[in-house]
């Protein structure tokens, strides 16, 4: 099945365009190409891309990448909710950097593999969701949209470290927005103006990996035909977001945590210790206090990477947020899709907040865009949402309105969400830790 997602190809090889066109058709809605970067603006305006895959250069005796960088600083003047990812043959450490800086998401060299490549467009159009509300809020994402204790909690952690060095981990479960939350961790601290590279641990295989994240040599392989700067160089000075830590096996483990120790790789195929500098976060969607009790998880490990600890709460325990969230993407829908004077029916968001929504705010997304596209109403009914039934269990609005169930099943969900922290829960409930005691005595727990 296709994403949904405009992507516009920028290269002056008819060859290059031509493959790229050719992977990427059957994986995205809408593919464009270009080979004169004159046409860009123009472009820009006419197809509204989600994600521009950029090439550097564009005369065959230049390889500075200067004309690259000037269209990308272009790119994200004209329209900076657009994802730019650079595609270039040289991977020169100051290139890559110098992109980076001007905003672009991510880097793929030439010779590409079409598995990296398609993941790394794939994760582009995906954060295109994560802009500005018109409310003139300063997070990042439409997902940091939120009145709940839940999301107030997160707001509140998030503000205490986001200005320090200390390492961040990220927890939750997919669709939460723990992506969102690494970004409003790096906008807000004093790292801003550098690169925040990110980096999917889950889609890298053993045998790339400390090519992907250490970088290599020329000839360090059979198919290194150029020197590769790896992802930490590439966010020397920034901020380094790990995501998926939780899917590396015990060796690449045991690298990762001398790299980070040490804050010195050393490129495949070289002897030279190279120094790096970032400020890192991570993220899961696994216990990874289980998994070190399970032996599949370096303690130290998890020691390094979690100074503290961020857990993104699901969808279904954001009471009140639903609405909100469903609103600012019909809003967002609405412009995107050429859709006037759309709205909800009442009963339309009344199903909406009764679902678990075990895809979480993910989920909620793509079902208010499908809506959108295949409405043919003023007013999206009930019925436009065929919601698969979800596994989590729907506790807001309660079916048991008596006040005394109601409370137990917020200190229950309260300490679940802290995973047992009492001071933490007692907090996000407005009470004391002695008066949470109480409750949990009272109610059992």
């Amino acid at each position: 099945m296709k994403q949904a997602g405009t992507i516009l190809i920028l290269d002056d090889e008819e060859d290059i365009l031509f493959s790229l066109k050719m992977l990427l058709k059957p994986a995205f809605s809408r593919v464009f190409a270009e080979q004169n970067p004159q046409h860009l603006p123009r472009l820009l305006q006419q197809y509204e891309p989600d994600v521009v895959l950029l090439d550097l250069n564009y005369n065959k005796t230049d390889s500075t990448g200067k004309v690259g960088l000037e269209w990308l600083a272009k790119i994200k003047e004209l329209r900076p909710k657009t994802q730019v990812v650079i595609i270039t043959a040289h991977g020169e450490v100051e290139i890559v950097v110098s992109a980076m800086k001007i905003g672009a998401s991510d880097f793929i060299e030439k010779p590409w593999r079409n598995e990296k490549l398609l993941e790394v467009v794939k994760t582009a159009v995906g954060s295109v969701g994560a802009v500005q509300p018109a409310d003139g809020n300063q997070s990042i994402g439409a997902d940091f949209l939120g009145e709940s204790v839940a999301m107030r909690e997160v707001f509140k952690t998030i503000d205490k470290v986001a200005n320090t060095e200390a390492n961040v981990l990220i927890s939750g479960e997919n669709g939460t927005g723990k992506e969102l939350a690494a970004k409003e961790l790096w906008q807000k601290s004093a790292r801003w103006e550098k690169p925040f590279v990110q980096v999917d641990l889950g889609t890298i295989s053993e045998s790339l990996f400390e090519s992907e994240l250490f970088g290599h040599v020329k000839g360090a392989f059979t198919d290194a035909k150029e020197d590769h700067i790896g992802k930490f160089e590439a966010a020397n000075g920034g901020t380094l977001f790990l995501d998926e830590i939780g899917n590396l096996s015990l060796g690449l483990q045991s690298k990762l945590l001398t790299a980070l120790q040490t804050r010195k790789i050393v490129r495949v195929g070289s002897t030279k210790e190279i120094q790096v500098d970032f400020r890192l976060i991570c993220a899961t969607n696994f216990n990874l206090n289980k998994m070190v009790a399970d032996k599949t998880f370096r303690q130290d490990l998890l020691y390094r990477i979690n100074t503290i600890e961020i857990p993104m709460p699901p969808l279904q325990e954001r009471f009140g947020d639903i609405r909100l969230i469903a609103k600012h993407y019909l809003n967002l829908y609405i412009k995107k899709y050429g859709k006037q004077s759309l709205d909800f029916e009442r009963e339309t968001l009344e199903k909406l907040e009764k679902h678990s929504w075990p895809g979480n705010v993910r989920e909620l997304r793509h079902a208010v865009e499908r809506a959108v596209i295949l409405t043919e109403s003023t007013k999206l009914q009930p019925d436009d949402f065929n919601l698969e039934p979800g596994s989590g269990k729907v506790i807001f609005p309660p079916d048991n309105m008596n006040l005394e169930e109601i409370e137990r099943t917020l200190v229950q969900k309260a300490v679940e969400l802290h995973q047992g922290n009492i001071s933490k829960a007692a907090e996000s409930l407005g009470l004391t830790r002695a008066a949470l005691y109480r409750r949990l005595e009272k109610f059992g727990l």
